[in-house]
């Protein structure tokens, strides 16, 4: 019989006591044991069960689960009697950063200190032992105090290592999840300097300079750089979406897809499953599911978009409307289903993602919004170039997400928006042109880097306003823009799907003082541009008729435009 579906369950004892259904991941703690790394760092996408997968760690060897055995039995793990002498017997410290989500340092660093805190809690029976000084207690108590000092809290995991190793007379493990969470809020909010100085002391006197840790394993969504926290960490491995190691421990293989699907009575529905949940690749293994879906899907037994809608997407969607007018591009292509390239850094260097193209992709991949579909050999690229890589959308639930996300920009005006494309369609530029100067005054500074602002700043703009058409036109329309027509390339074209309906083409303009004298020349210089370059050539080879195919030219300067 199945057992039954729970969602949100981490707890590794939970759902084995009580017959919930589980997918057997335990193959993950004989590749992490026989590779012999001191410090390991695997990097895989939100809700891919890295937490699920650190209490089956914990479970696993720590000393405080020695009676849980029975909980592997029937695991692949246990059919080895090696690892079965191997059970519960490390002292183990799991924690997690997690809930690190705070709006400025202080908060984020009470918050860590908290999580510490709790921990030592957990521990208070070494109090009682003989193991520690009297100086050892004092520290002990420093730590659970609200003030206590950077000094003695960074370098809190180090000294419990120290006295679980005297009371146990044998080296810790330690597993840290979620190890970038106050990192990346911390970028969001502002305060990254001073939150990476912080981790990088704790992580420094946690795993480089710690006699008495055995191994660790860390999990995140990012490779942050080690210039930013692991300077000087010569032994850490670190494990990326793109790498061979653990590559089916997290997510769900298709064969497990599949077998549950069958078991739960969905068999029919294998095509529509892989189509909307399928697309994630570690490393070279191919058909990897995000677990969250399918479980909400073997819960509830209808298909939505369930991974998407679990977190905020805040620090993704800062990026890509603040990014440059080639990123905007590049993002409306993968949003119409085409492929992009890019050259791809998987150590994340958060303080200098601000218009580094590179860098957004990169952070993209690592988050689960893209895949990997080629990637150039470095045998069949000059010297000092980097390869490039195919990117594409994940599939259908990410591709949903980014079209909420890029209508979300234009909600604050989300009325006037749609009232803007109705004029658009019926060529009221009076409407069009109320619409797009309040929008220009109330929505331009989200399209601002933060840095000065200079003359690409409106192409920015409106950049992000064509990926806001899209989503309402989408249906109806397919839109396009900087695509080759007749003698030159369009900015927008906007080609029905019935070809008996209108289509459109949009020209954008700066004005130019030395050329024009006013908007009104720059909207005719941009009209002209349309008719030289015989834009409309695609449409009419389409066979859509001359009279139905409609010409706008924006112009601006600053944050004032003219449509005509």
């Amino acid at each position: 019989m199945a057992g039954k579906v729970v969602i949100g369950a981490q707890d590794f004892v939970k759902l084995r006591e009580n017959g919930y259904f589980y997918v057997d991941k335990t193959s993950f703690i004989k590749e992490w044991w026989e590779s012999g790394d001191d410090v390991t760092l695997i990097t895989r996408p939100r809700r891919f069960g890295k937490t699920l997968n650190m209490s089956m760690l914990e479970t696993f060897f720590s000393v405080e689960h020695a009676d849980k055995g029975a909980l592997f039995e029937g695991l692949s793990i246990w059919e080895d009697e090696k690892y079965r002498a191997l059970q519960g017997t490390y002292p183990v410290v799991s924690l997690s950063f997690a809930r690190v989500k705070e709006g400025n340092y202080q908060s984020a660093r009470e918050k860590m200190c908290e999580i510490l805190r709790d921990l030592y809690r957990d521990f208070r029976y070494l109090l009682d032992s003989e193991v520690l000084t009297d100086a050892d207690r004092a520290y002990f108590q420093r730590v659970q105090s609200v003030d206590v000092s950077d000094s003695d809290a960074t370098s809190a995991l180090y000294q419990l290592s120290g006295f679980l190793y005297r009371y146990f007379g044998k080296k810790v493990l330690i597993l840290l999840d979620e190890y970038d969470t106050p990192m990346q809020e911390a970028y969001v909010d502002g305060y990254w300097s001073e939150i990476t100085s912080f981790m990088r002391s704790l992580f420094n006197s946690t795993f480089k300079t710690n006699p008495y840790l055995a191994r660790a394993v860390m999990t995140g969504i990012t490779r942050v750089s080690k210039e930013s926290i692991f300077s000087d960490l010569n032994n850490l491995k670190v494990v990326t979406t793109t790498a061979d190691e653990y590559a089916t421990a997290f997510g769900f293989t298709e064969e497990e897809v599949f077998e549950a699907l069958d078991e739960y009575g969905y068999g029919n529905l294998k095509k529509e499953i892989k189509f909307w949940y399928d697309g994630f690749i570690f490393g070279k293994q191919k058909d990897i599911y995000n677990p969250w879906s399918i479980l909400n899907f073997l819960d509830t037994g209808e298909v939505a978009a369930y991974w998407v809608n679990t977190s905020s997407n805040a620090l993704v969607s800062q990026l890509l409307q603040a990014g440059t007018v080639n990123i905007k591009k590049q993002f409306e292509r993968l949003i119409c289903g085409e492929h992009i390239y890019s050259t791809i850094d998987e150590q994340i260097v958060f303080n200098r993602l601000d218009g580094s193209e590179q860098a957004v992709w990169s952070l993209l991949l690592a988050s689960g919004y893209l895949k990997v579909i080629s990637r150039q050999s470095y045998l069949e690229i000059p010297v000092g170039m980097e390869p490039l890589y195919e990117l594409a959308i994940t599939n259908r639930e990410v591709e949903l997400m980014f079209r909420r996300m890029v209508h979300d920009w234009f909600s604050v005006t989300e009325q006037e928006y749609n009232s803007f494309v109705e004029a658009l369609l019926v060529c009221d530029t009076d409407a069009m042109n109320d619409y797009m100067n309040q929008v220009a005054m109330n929505m331009f500074s989200s399209f601002d880097t933060g840095k000065k602002t200079s003359k690409a700043e409106p192409e920015r703009f409106y950049h992000g306003f064509v990926l806001g058409l899209m989503v309402d036109l989408q249906k109806d329309y397919v839109v396009t823009s900087n695509r080759e027509s007749g003698l030159g390339r369009y900015d927008v074209m906007i080609e029905p799907r019935d070809k008996s309906k209108n289509a459109y083409i949009l020209e954008f303009k700066v004005f130019n003082s030395r050329r024009e004298q006013s908007l009104e020349d720059t909207v005719r210089a941009a009209h002209a541009q349309i008719e030289e370059k015989q834009y409309a050539a695609v449409l009419i080879a389409k066979g859509i008729p001359k009279e139905h195919i409609y010409k706008y030219g924006f112009a601006f300067e600053g944050k004032k435009v003219l449509i005509g």
